[in-house]
């Protein structure tokens, strides 16, 4: 595993699997304009890159996201009046950028996913967590609304009286109950989670990512469409998804009674 970033934040590839790390740990790896730029920039560089199969998402130290950084003695020296532009400049090219990638994104929190990083976590495919790991929206806590994604994301996945008392409360959510909500895929051991989490990367990068992407194409579109424009949808990337060699491998792998090894086309 080689290091290809470094600074605020780490590009790391393994096989088919590349991580971007948040590396602020003595911050929480709070969002700050550094952290921002570097971690669209690693989101464009694995938008790009034909051999990136997973993208995880995580953060170094004790901390997944603290949210935005907020220094201690004047909050207004990181937020500008301007909030609408920082929000549109730094949050929403995140979520857009990570919502776009074909391949499945896998957030490993490890620990505090508060506000923004709350909302970064929700804007993966999956999520797993470390036992150690908790989750607040946060933002009623300084008398903010949620953003990032996270109006967006927190109704539909819990439905809207749920997700309107997390708001309100910015309770904390332990990583068992995360799970329970249907937040969290998997919660791993603290004391094994960088292991646990990269083989469940490594389990999704030998999928068939072809067939991921247009499986998420097509969840994605059911949320705003009819039941008839939902199953011509289906026929359409059925077809699609029939004309890949995942497709032809797969029905080989079923014949010889053997896993199969996708390639990904």
């Amino acid at each position: 595993m080689a290091d290809v970033g470094k600074e605020a934040v780490l590009l790391r590839r393994d096989g088919a699997v590349t991580e971007l790390i948040l590396n602020r740990p003595e911050q929480l790896n709070a969002i700050d304009e550094q952290v921002a730029a570097q971690l669209r920039d690693g989101l464009v560089t694995v938008g790009r890159s034909r051999e990136c199969r997973c993208l995880v998402i995580t953060g170094s130290g004790r901390g997944f996201c603290s949210g935005q950084a907020l220094p201690k003695a004047e909050v207004s020296a990181e937020l500008p009046q301007d909030v609408a532009g920082l929000v549109r400049e730094r949050y929403n090219p995140l979520v857009t950028l990570i919502r776009q990638l074909p391949i499945p994104v896998l957030a490993a929190v490890n620990g505090v996913a508060a506000g923004a990083g709350f909302a970064l976590a929700l804007a993966a495919d999956l999520r797993v967590a470390s036992q150690d790991a908790w989750f607040s929206c946060g933002f009623a806590k300084i008398g903010l609304v949620p953003d990032t994604g996270a109006s967006f994301f927190l109704p539909r996945y819990l439905g809207l009286p749920r997700a309107i008392q997390l708001a309100l409360t910015g309770e904390r959510i332990t990583a068992e109950a995360a799970a329970e909500l249907g937040l969290v895929a998997k919660v791993f051991p603290a004391s094994t989670f960088a292991g646990d989490y990269l083989e469940f990367a490594q389990e999704l990068a030998a999928g068939p990512t072809r067939a991921y992407a247009l499986t998420k194409q097509a969840f994605r579109q059911a949320l705003e469409s009819t039941l008839e424009d939902q199953l011509e949808l289906e026929a359409t990337l059925q077809q699609e998804a029939a004309e890949t060699g995942d497709f032809q491998e797969g029905l080989r792998a079923f014949r010889e009674k053997r896993p199969p090894r996708f390639s990904g086309h």
